[in-house]
């Protein structure tokens, strides 16, 4: 493993624990060059799907940047990093368990914004906004409203 630091080529693990219900390893690391410690995670290698997006086009499935929207989504919110990355596998394994080799872009948007609107408002709201493309004050008060009916009717 290369040091994100000095590039060195000389680590060594100082500690490995299973996350992610045992499906990932996170291993903590330690440069025996420059003594920077940096976070690495193992996982299976799983078979890749593309989005399509709006326009056709095609691309490759990319973890991080569902990872990095959601991250914005829970900015200052009382939420760890693991618990990000356990929402990011939760929606990768749900369309990974739809057994198709392509998913639209739009469909992972209402998988997402399904799984934040049942763990954090804010999030939602913050992720719907920018995934259902906000036009206008009165098109955010829609989900602002429609979210708090479907709080009272719990």
């Amino acid at each position: 493993m290369i040091c994100p630091y000095c590039n060195g080529f000389q680590t060594k693990v100082l500690d490995s624990r299973p996350v992610e219900d045992g499906k990932v390893i996170r291993r903590r690391r330690e440069c025996e060059s420059c003594g920077g410690r940096f976070t690495t995670y193992e996982r299976y290698e799983r078979m890749p799907f593309f989005v399509v997006k709006k326009d056709g086009r095609k691309e490759r499935f990319n973890r991080t940047k569902l990872r990095d929207g959601i991250l914005k989504a829970f900015e200052k919110r009382p939420f760890s990093l693991e618990e990000i990355d356990k929402i990011v596998s939760e929606i990768e394994n749900q369309i990974l368990k739809s057994g198709k080799h392509e998913i639209e872009a739009a469909k992972i948007g209402e998988i997402t914004v399904d799984k934040l609107k049942n763990l954090d408002q804010i999030a939602y709201v913050r992720f719907a906004s920018v995934y259902k493309e906000f036009r206008d004050l009165d098109h955010f008060m829609d989900i602002i409203n429609e979210l708090k009916i479907e709080l009272k009717n719990r």
